[in-house]
């Protein structure tokens, strides 16, 4: 008569693409925090020696900039709506709730597309255009980004995968994420100008 020993527990979920998300997420942050923070010190020695830092006859719009504030704030609460129908199985609310991440990301990226065409600013410009340009474009590939991962995430969950809640956390993570960079993106070189 042989004994054998009992099976061993299941491993634990090593969580990969969680981590991995919130490595690229921290990542994007320090990138974008580096740029604003060099955005700032270009304003503030500009200002020392002329009037405005920004050119003459730029104007940027406050209206498409607030829209996508907004837009960039309700979309965490959209994506963590999903994370709840994600772990209830309810593939109806998951579908929505994804559905409007990916709508709120293209109407952001579109708002931006729009003030570049209103602003008629050149690259060559000035010191603001560069900067201008290199922190906007970087945030706007920021939000392509997204809305790429969650048209992965939505295709993924809704083709039959609904036990990877895992994903739909990580997604989660990175739009509460696009949110602080946006809105620091807003306060910094939308407002304060």
């Amino acid at each position: 008569m042989t004994h054998a020993l009992p099976a061993a527990p299941a491993a634990p979920p090593r969580r990969q693409v969680f981590i991995g998300t919130a490595i690229a997420s921290v990542a994007a942050l320090m990138l974008t925090g580096g740029m604003l923070a060099l955005f700032l010190l270009h304003r503030q020695r500009w200002l020392a020696e002329n009037d405005s830092w920004l050119p003459q006859g730029v104007e940027i719009s406050g209206v498409a900039t607030n829209i996508a504030l907004l837009g960039m704030l309700v979309t965490p609460v959209f994506a963590q709506w999903a994370v709840y129908a994600a772990r209830r199985h309810d593939r109806l609310h998951l579908g929505l709730a994804l559905g409007l991440v990916v709508i709120i990301g293209i109407a952001a990226i579109n708002a931006q597309s729009y003030l570049y065409q209103q602003m008629g600013l050149g690259v060559a410009h000035s010191g603001y255009a560069g900067m201008f340009y290199a922190i906007t474009g970087t945030v706007t590939a920021l939000i392509i980004i997204g809305v790429v991962y969650s048209a992965v995430v939505m295709f993924r969950l809704l083709g039959g995968r609904q036990s990877d809640t895992e994903l739909v956390a990580a997604h989660a993570l990175y739009w509460y994420v696009l949110a602080a960079i946006y809105s620091a993106l807003w306060l910094i070189v939308y407002v304060t100008k």
